[in-house]
């Protein structure tokens, strides 16, 4: 395999400048997203309490440790043959950058359960939106995403693939004393149908290639 073949087409470069302010707008806000349901203590994605986890048993950073697993996990897309595309790279680096940042200027500890059901319910749609705006940007999926749709081209049902990956990053961070709880549940339930109305009019289309003179 060549190089450039692990790699995702440019779109035209008239279009890049559009879909790379939605990725890191997307990212950000994914990010942010992240750490208002930490601080809310009230459940985390199934990702995300197994980066807790193991922050909390390494002492390392939750977004730091976010950032070296989705590395790891792109390596996982390897022998899938899946191809990187800038949103890939900035997706590992970017959301965990972004909830070290968020979680060091929020307050540590917020007592009052509404204001934390307020984080809980903020963060949950900050991720639904972020995630519809940097898929919409068109240059490449998350780590984990990709780990998903390779493993599915591979004759599993997407729907199978996605369950027993997550269930199983659940249990690992469950295990490492990650954060489970009715946010766990509430993110299973709300972000899919968040993506699902938003993706439609976050989305760059394809643009037709450009001319040469």
């Amino acid at each position: 395999m060549a190089l450039r073949d692990i790699f995702l087409d440019p779109p035209p470069r008239r279009d890049m400048p559009a879909r790379l302010v939605r990725l890191a707008i997307g990212l950000v806000m994914f990010g942010v997203g992240v750490s208002l349901m930490v601080r809310s203590e009230l459940g985390l994605s199934p990702w995300e309490v197994l980066h807790q986890g193991i922050s909390f048993r390494t002492g390392i950073l939750l977004g730091t440790v976010g950032i070296i697993v989705g590395f790891f996990v792109l390596f996982g897309w390897i022998p899938l043959r899946e191809k990187l595309g800038i949103g890939t790279v900035a997706n590992v680096v970017m959301i965990g950058i972004v909830i070290d940042l968020t979680l060091w200027r929020l307050p540590e500890e917020f007592t009052n359960l509404g204001v934390r059901w307020a984080l809980l319910i903020g963060g949950i749609t900050m991720i639904g939106v972020g995630t519809s705006l940097y898929i919409g940007a068109g240059l490449g999926p998350g780590p984990r995403d990709g780990l998903m749709t390779g493993l599915a081209k591979r004759g599993w049902a997407i729907g199978i693939v996605r369950t027993a990956l997550e269930l199983s990053v659940l249990a690992a961070g469950w295990i490492l004393g990650g954060t489970v709880g009715i946010g766990t549940v509430l993110f299973a339930l709300g972000v899919g149908p968040i993506v699902h109305w938003t993706l439609p009019f976050l989305t760059l289309e394809p643009s037709a290639p450009e001319k040469i003179a």
